[in-house]
């Protein structure tokens, strides 16, 4: 199976770039957030709630719980929130003035006020690495970096495979990138 291609450092501020110059810049670097910051896949992205991200006080939660018919394994999920990833969340609260008050109406909504579908998520991804120019990458490719820079800071695999939330060590094994320079880097600790 082909990976997701990892974005260098260039490639993604040209996909910031890219989101910048268009409309719902805020919703859309969001959405990115979600991806690069917690490894969220498209459909769960999908399918969070107001309520799932937001306290009815409306501060950013630390955690995420997501239900079983917002996963891909029809298995509840925790997903920690990092403070980038929170910071992001509170811009977009305030700058689309999401309401708590409504904790059951979708996180994310398109120019027609319908919540998005997972295959909406993945068009927006790939609209958006095409306009970049980017080839190669997909609504998987920040999930795949997230946990590949998780590994590349030091973090045990166990440790990874939790926040991946797989259930097979292995399948977490595949997402991580590796290459000469790192393999080099290794040898020399």
């Amino acid at each position: 199976m082909k990976q997701a291609k990892l974005l260098t450092p260039a490639e993604q501020k040209r996909v910031h770039a890219v989101i910048d110059a268009h409309r719902y810049s805020t919703r859309n670097r969001t959405i990115f957030a979600l991806s690069f910051f917690a490894g969220l896949r498209a459909c769960e992205i999908a399918a969070l709630r107001v309520g799932d991200v937001f306290e009815g006080n409306g501060s950013v939660r630390d955690t995420i719980y997501l239900a079983a018919v917002q996963t891909k394994g029809d298995e509840g999920a925790t997903v920690l929130v990092s403070k980038r990833l929170a910071k992001a969340l509170a811009h977009y609260a305030v700058t689309y003035h999401v309401h708590t008050s409504k904790p059951q109406a979708p996180l994310f909504f398109s120019a027609k006020r319908g919540g998005f579908s997972a295959q909406t998520i993945v068009n927006l991804f790939a609209r958006f690495y095409g306009l970049a120019g980017i080839k190669g990458a997909s609504s998987h490719s920040g999930r795949r970096q997230f946990l590949t820079e998780l590994a590349d800071k030091g973090v045990n695999v166990r440790v990874i495979q939790a926040l991946a939330r797989h259930k097979d060590i292995s399948t977490t094994q595949r997402y991580i990138d590796y290459n000469e320079s790192k393999l080099r880097n290794a040898i020399e600790l």
